[in-house]
């Protein structure tokens, strides 16, 4: 699949880092190092800009060595980048942890995942078909 995308950063495109990878790496453009405080969050850029084929989405998610390492997530993950927006790709992190984290020009921040979607029409109902499941949601199976 190609996707059309401006880079206004000095970083190199989002790439797969290895054959079975499914996200790429989304990479910091930042003029000055900037310091997550803990429980702080900000709104990181990237520089990047991407026109998304129509049925398809960026999934933005956290990546899991920031997260275990350092307490390092995605607010909103994943974080959903609609086919018609055309604006900046920005990565909302926030710090879990009770120490400082810094983030640097460059800095791998998130990974970026191109995923298929459905749009869909609602058929209102009165009844929903049985199934041995039924209704029961969480902890429905026990630990």
């Amino acid at each position: 699949m190609n996707i059309r995308i401006i880079n206004k950063s000095s970083n190199r495109l989002p790439a797969y880092e290895t054959e079975s990878s499914a996200g790429m790496d989304l990479r910091s453009e930042l003029a000055e190092q900037v310091i997550l405080k803990p429980m702080q969050r900000l709104l990181i850029p990237t520089g990047l800009f991407i026109e998304l084929p129509k049925g398809y989405e960026a999934q933005i998610r956290p990546r899991s060595g920031l997260a275990l390492k350092h307490g390092i997530t995605i607010l909103n993950s994943p974080g959903t980048i609609d086919a018609d927006y055309r604006g900046e790709i920005k990565v909302l992190l926030i710090n879990l942890s009770d120490t400082d984290f810094e983030v640097n020009h460059g800095d791998r921040i998130a990974q970026m995942i191109i995923a298929s979607h459905e749009q869909v029409n609602w058929n209102e109902v009165e009844l929903l078909s049985e199934t041995v499941r039924g209704a029961g949601g969480y902890g429905h199976t026990g630990l």
